[in-house]
């Protein structure tokens, strides 16, 4: 039997149902490409048309498309292969244009997409054609990408919008209905379109009626928005009614409180607030506990306290709109996202080089290779590590804490790669010489060979460093801070504020 959500996907945008305003502005960013050329974001909840909408747009131009999906093409290396290529694409054929569709690109995230993110980034801005991102949580997206793009958003499709389309396919498939039906499975689906519309298939399969009373009432499993959240713990719901409600919200404990204490002082003032942040530290505690032990059972406390203790602090009434954001603990990590990532690649080098851990690399060997290499000033051994963990650029400026653009760390990094060059024609297992070899490797602390290798766990892996009054960072090793002395080492180690 033929997919419904396929057989009767929209042609053109005309068809679409329930988003005429978003509609409306897609066509009009297509129309005016040629003046802005930026790509678009399309947003929106799971099942609304986003990606419908995209396919109908291509035919209503007359466009050739292709799609990409983000979750089966994630690393720069796919994205610039593919995407890239579209963008730039000028030998259409008949079609003056080409619609590059990235599916689910709010998957581009996080350190396993190695570099997609910004290759993405990279593309909208300088691509020859134009570029639709649909993504279903808009704030997962990074700022850059974000920004470099025009905002479209899918609102969920009410269940008057959805009833018409259920109607339509039931008369194309000669199918009967009771409009109770009909209705009883768009409330059932209220937002997700495509939901209803496989909810419909399944209730005609073996029928040529469908009445109430066939079609199931059990709800379908669909979680609570974050957002619609906050408005029930925050202005609505009493104690009991916030914890049930957190039961469908798709965050863990670990990040729920950070939207909730985020966005709690836009309604809360004076003495509900100070209530309301104790019950606040009280989940953090169990939270911390949770992180310790491992123990997930300690979630159930901690979330007590964020929803039910924090519904129970409300005074009085709380009314209107409030604009709730993402928490700014995310917009922090995003901002530092690129040095993580730089520090984890280099652990993970050393990690396969020594035989450790990523953790004990990260802990114990790199805070010696910053203090032996600081802003290059040993520069055999500089060379010699750069050759040893095959380096770039970035990564020698982030140990050494050198300019990644000075003509120093990128005159070391050409020797290192003549160095690993010659070791190799030589068949050399290694590529540190002799004395290099000693002074880097013998920093691995972890005994002597055959013994076992120390494994953290991520908590030890991420511990707090130690920041001192005057702002310096005790790196845990050996490591001192970069003293400056030279006009082209405007940096201190990366490794000062994450190791």
């Amino acid at each position: 039997m033929t997919d419904w959500t396929e057989k009767y996907r929209p042609s053109s945008l005309s068809e679409i149902r329930g988003n005429n305003s978003a509609r409306d502005d897609l066509r009009e960013w297509a129309e005016t490409w040629d003046d802005h050329r930026e790509a678009a974001i399309v947003h929106g909840s799971p099942g609304v048309g986003k990606t419908s909408a995209a396919h109908a747009l291509a035919a209503d131009m007359g466009w050739d498309h292709i799609e990409l999906n983000a979750s089966d093409s994630r690393t720069k290396d796919d994205i610039e292969r593919l995407a890239g290529r579209a963008s730039r694409n000028a030998t259409l054929g008949a079609s003056e244009r080409q619609l590059v569709i990235v599916d689910e690109a709010d998957n581009f995230h996080g350190n396993v997409d190695r570099g997609g993110s910004r290759a993405v980034t990279d593309i909208v801005k300088s691509a020859d054609q134009p570029i639709v991102l649909i993504a279903n949580d808009y704030y997962e997206m990074s700022n850059a990408l974000r920004n470099a793009c025009q905002e479209i958003e899918f609102r969920d499709v009410s269940a008057r919008s959805i009833v018409p389309v259920l109607r339509d396919i039931c008369r194309k498939e000669d199918i009967a209905f009771d409009d109770e039906a009909l209705e009883a499975i768009a409330e059932m689906n209220s937002g997700d379109l495509r939901g209803a519309i496989k909810d419909l298939q399944a209730q005609a399969e073996g029928r040529d009626r469908i009445t109430a009373d066939d079609v199931v009432t059990g709800e379908r499993d669909r979680t609570r928005g974050v957002f619609d959240y906050l408005d029930t713990v925050i202005k609505e719901a009493d104690a009991q009614e916030a914890l049930e409600a957190s039961y469908d919200v798709d965050e863990t404990p670990d990040d729920l409180i950070n939207w909730i204490e985020d966005n709690m002082p836009k309604d809360y003032h004076g003495e509900e607030l100070a209530a309301a942040y104790g019950f606040l530290a009280d989940a953090d505690r169990w939270l911390g506990r949770v992180r310790a032990t491992q123990n997930y059972t300690f979630w159930r406390y901690a979330a007590d306290n964020m929803t039910a203790g924090v519904a129970a602090a409300r005074r009085e009434p709380k009314g209107g709109w409030t604009r709730y954001s993402p928490p700014s603990y995310w917009s922090k990590l995003g901002r530092t996202r690129g040095t993580r990532d730089k520090r984890d690649y280099i652990a993970r080098k050393v990690a396969e080089a020594n035989g450790v851990s990523t953790g004990t690399a990260r802990r114990e060997i790199m805070p010696h290779l910053a203090a032996m290499t600081h802003h290059c000033k040993n520069r055999e051994l500089t060379v010699a590590m750069a050759a040893r963990y095959d380096l770039e650029t970035e990564h020698v400026a982030f140990v050494t804490g050198s300019g990644e653009d000075t003509n120093k760390v990128q005159s070391i990094v050409e020797d290192a790669r003549r160095l690993r060059e010659e070791l190799a024609v030589e068949g050399s297992e290694g590529a540190f010489s002799g004395s290099a070899e000693g002074s880097v490797a013998g920093t691995d602390t972890d005994g002597p060979e055959g013994d076992a290798v120390e494994t953290t766990s991520p908590e030890d892996a991420d511990a707090d460093t130690d920041t001192g009054a005057d702002g310096s960072v005790d790196t845990g090793g050996d490591g001192r801070e970069g003293d400056g002395d030279e006009a082209d080492d405007g940096q201190q180690s990366g490794l000062s504020d994450f190791v």
